[in-house]
């Protein structure tokens, strides 16, 4: 959650009459209007003239590995092309010109310079999910519905990029991810079994529904096919373990076909694909949109959308990770969209980013994105020359390359570290994988976007609030862990943002650390995590320093961040807690509240703990008193003298009773001249009488011993009695220290 406080502040001069005011504010106001609307058309422009920034800056240097990489791309972008229309049950040429068009418009106004824009396992089997709800495969219907599912993609993709809303994408997690591509990899290999069996049966969109069909049609498989199919993945699998740069895939299919034109296996009812049109693709006429098919295909896009940007935006990250390159998300926002406008525009279905055809682009050396144009390009030309070639290829090869291909999204480790780690994580993983399987695949897909969300939040929400104490060596501060914390003084670290949704989990975890240690007056929280912090938590902290205030108390915040110290500033919680509770980064903060704001008293007589450092050489004598020094003094006024004037007093030849409280061995490092120690606990216990005829000055370290024997002494009727203000700490301050020699 980001919070941002903006304060605009247009001066107004008094004299100035209510009906002048306008023609003041108002060149202002249309001034910023003008700045505003300035930067968002220069946004655009730049987003949208993309090609003419990557032809601005390209090298002729570039030029041989583009193309190298683009050779090799376009070798493996062939078959995969017709086999993903394959899986959406669309025709083979419809995969191509998506491969073809998505690449080109892709490469050029994406950011990557690796990412290789075309059909994909995973937006194929969506595609077909889809699709059967609205039309029967093999229809005018729907071909033009996969056209048009295209175009909604891409305009939703190109809203995101334009609204500059890329960010959107990491609200995703890779559970979703895990668990859908898990799913779709089994959806896909039992969908392409029909076609590895020669089995004249329909798709179904429910998996159990397909498997039926399966079952009851086996004794009917053609067996020659399933042969061609299995030599096919014996091929690839060889050819992989000799070398996996090798294109297995295309090799086995170049193999297969010329198996079924050499031996005349389609004259044996080996099913082949059908033939491709001559000629450039076609940009066909769309049918009238109907409201309810553009419902129909709403929710469906808004998932496909989902899954798009985020399997090219995560494969796009993952090979700048490699490149060193600086990845602008709304940017590939407006790539991915217009590249499946175009696809629908130009006879093609939706598309994204695609992780091996990427993969093998980088490894190739691809320098930049004109890589995907030339490849795109590749692809055209063997379409046009090559296109009657493809009526050759068994429907049966292209079913076990998918299926290879479909094992492989399948990541197993990644799935084991998962379900190794975050229970949020598996849960998430595991619900997305359940739903792609069981329901429609859009709902799927949002139900595992929406879990991710609430995850989100839940983690956001219920940051870790958590009591630290220093390590044995006090260098770090560390979660309690059953350690005895110190009787004065709760040390809280907060490990999150303190927004309006985290509000009441911060207040309830401090409200709980007070509840196990009622006698924590004081509270220090450690804030460096924090990095937002709105209005509601500002009010949470208000209650919570109130809270303590009531109980005569405190709380002070250290290595706090500059954007939540300004958010502090502007809103009055800064002047409201005090500036002195803000502890400098450059001071150690315990040590800071140790000599200036705990009570040393409970220190030496009552707390048995040496939770801090400073703490270490402390002097304890706990059996000296009976009684607890927790007293409230807010009732009795006490008489205060500064340092100076006491020295005056003592110069002029005045001679009060000056009585150190402190322990010897602070008296021994040094003390106001011809003072008397007397250790509070002997006056409290009444061991060492104080005269009631003689004006007595009672000196401590900081004034807090002192006002608390004063206290004392005037509930027992004492009314000579005064403090050294500041205590022995404003005595040396002004160089008036007196050392002692041990």
């Amino acid at each position: 959650m980001i919070y941002n406080i903006v304060r605009s502040h247009i001066p107004l001069s008094t004299s100035v009459k209510p009906k002048s005011t306008p023609p003041i504010i108002q060149p202002k106001v249309t001034e910023r209007l003008s700045e505003n609307i300035r930067s968002q058309v220069h946004t655009l422009g730049v987003v949208f003239l993309r090609p003419a920034h990557i032809m601005r800056d390209y090298q002729v240097s570039y030029l041989r590995p583009d193309l190298i990489a683009a050779l090799t791309v376009a070798v493996i972008m062939l078959p995969q092309a017709i086999a993903f229309a394959l899986i959406a049950e669309l025709p083979p040429q419809f995969g191509l010109y998506t491969a073809i068009f998505a690449s080109i418009i892709g490469g050029l106004w994406g950011s990557s310079h690796q990412l290789q824009t075309g059909p994909t396992n995973t937006i194929s089997i969506l595609t077909l999910s889809a699709l059967l709800t609205v039309a029967a495969p093999g229809s005018p219907e729907y071909v033009q519905a996969a056209r048009i599912l295209a175009i909604m993609v891409g305009l939703f993709a190109l809203f995101l990029g334009i609204a500059r809303l890329g960010v959107l994408v990491n609200f995703v997690s890779d559970s979703v991810i895990i668990g859908f591509t898990a799913g779709a990899g089994i959806l896909i290999i039992v969908g392409q079994l029909r076609h590895l069996l020669g089995l004249s049966i329909q798709s179904y969109p429910e998996l159990l529904e397909t498997l039926k069909a399966l079952g009851v049609n086996l004794t009917e498989a053609h067996w020659i096919s399933l042969g061609i199919g299995l030599l096919t993945v014996f091929i690839i699998l060889v050819l992989r373990r000799i070398n996996p740069k090798i294109p297995g895939s295309l090799i086995a299919i170049v193999f297969a076909s010329l198996l079924v034109g050499i031996l005349g296996l389609r004259e044996l009812d080996v099913k082949s694909v059908a033939e491709l049109p001559r000629g450039l693709p076609p940009v066909l006429p769309f049918p009238r949109l109907e409201p309810q098919l553009i419902a129909q295909l709403s929710t469906k896009a808004l998932a496909v959308a989902a899954i798009a940007l985020v399997e090219s935006m995560s494969i796009a990250r993952v090979i700048s990770s490699h490149t060193r390159q600086r990845l602008d998300s709304n940017q590939e926002f407006v790539g991915q969209g217009l590249a499946n406008i175009g696809s629908g525009i130009l006879s093609g279905y939706p598309a994204a980013g695609s992780f091996t055809r990427t993969a093998v682009n980088y490894q190739a050396g691809a320098r930049t994105s004109l890589a995907s144009v030339f490849a795109g390009l590749l692809v055209l030309a063997s379409v046009l020359t090559l296109g009657g070639l493809v009526t050759y290829i068994p429907l049966a090869a292209l079913a076990g390359v998918l299926i290879l291909t479909a094992i492989r999204l399948i990541d197993f480790k990644e799935i084991s570290s998962i379900w190794q780690g975050s229970k949020g994580d598996r849960l998430i993983m595991l619900v997305t994988f359940t739903a792609t399987i069981t329901i429609p695949l859009e709902f799927a897909v949002l139900i595992g976007v929406g879990m991710s969300l609430v995850y989100y939040l839940l983690q956001t929400s219920t940051p870790r609030v958590r009591a630290v104490l220093p390590d044995e060596s006090y260098e770090y501060l560390v979660p309690t862990e059953g350690r005895n914390p110190c009787p004065q003084l709760g040390v809280v670290e907060i490990l999150g943002d303190i927004y309006f949704g985290a509000v009441f989990h911060v207040e309830d975890c401090i409200h709980t650390n007070l509840q196990e240690n009622p006698s924590q007056r004081y509270l220090l929280l450690r804030v460096q995590s924090v990095e937002n912090v709105d209005i509601s938590g500002i009010h949470a902290l208000e209650g919570i320093v109130e809270n303590y205030r009531e109980r005569g108390g405190d709380v002070f915040f250290e290595r706090y961040r500059d954007p939540v110290l300004e958010v502090m500033q502007s809103s009055g919680f800064y002047d409201y807690l005090g500036q002195d509770h803000f502890i400098p980064r450059d001071e150690d903060a315990l040590g800071y509240l140790f000599y200036k704001v705990l009570d040393p008293a409970i220190c030496i007589y009552e707390c048995p703990v040496r939770a801090f450092k400073e703490c270490q050489n402390l002097p304890k004598r706990l059996d000296l008193l009976g009684e607890s020094l927790h007293i409230e003094q807010s009732h009795v006024e006490v008489n205060t003298i500064s340092a100076e004037e006491l020295w005056k007093d003592l110069c002029s030849g005045k001679t009060p009773l000056v009585i150190d409280v402190r322990e010897p061995r602070e008296f021994k490092g040094g003390h106001v001249p011809n003072a008397k120690l007397i250790p509070l606990p002997e006056i409290l216990s009444e061991s060492y009488p104080v005269p009631r005829d003689e004006r007595v000055i009672l000196v401590c370290r900081s004034g807090r011993r002192s006002t608390r024997v004063a206290c004392v002494l005037a509930e027992r009727g004492y009314n000579n009695v005064t403090i050294l203000k500041g205590g022995i700490l404003n005595w040396e301050a002004i160089n008036l220290l007196e050392a002692i020699d041990v």
